[in-house]
């Protein structure tokens, strides 16, 4: 099964995502912020990352653009979950290099089924 990375500061939210997935079979760790995400992307593989837009230390854009620099050449798969649901965010944050979008709120189901989608593409 595929290993993620969660990257969300608020901690209901984080425990929601993480049970989901977990419940799904999927191997998640967990960053608290930007530059703790960072820190495990440069020493862990991971299949797909999901991140919070707005995080402490680095935002969610900003981890895109330097975990793309880190993994060149890798297949990893970047989702980013935010409140800020207007297109033009929604733009910025596909042109900053992630394969996906996902607005708050969301429901289980609608995660899962969006992890599942980005990870076949």
């Amino acid at each position: 099964m595929a290993r993620l990375l969660l990257a969300e500061d608020e901690p209901i939210l984080r425990m929601l995502v993480m049970d989901s997935l977990e419940d799904e079979g999927y191997t998640i760790d967990e960053a608290y912020d930007g530059e703790e995400a960072l820190e495990k992307i440069r020493t862990n593989h991971y299949d797909l990352i999901i991140l919070d837009y707005m995080m402490p230390k680095l935002t969610g854009i900003e981890v895109i653009e330097k975990a793309r620099q880190l993994t060149t050449g890798s297949q990893v798969k970047i989702m980013m979950l935010s409140a800020k649901s207007q297109q033009a965010e929604q733009d910025k944050v596909m042109a900053a290099g992630a394969d996906g979008f996902m607005s708050k709120p969301f429901s289980p189901l609608e995660l899962i089924a969006k992890v599942e989608e980005i990870l076949r593409d």
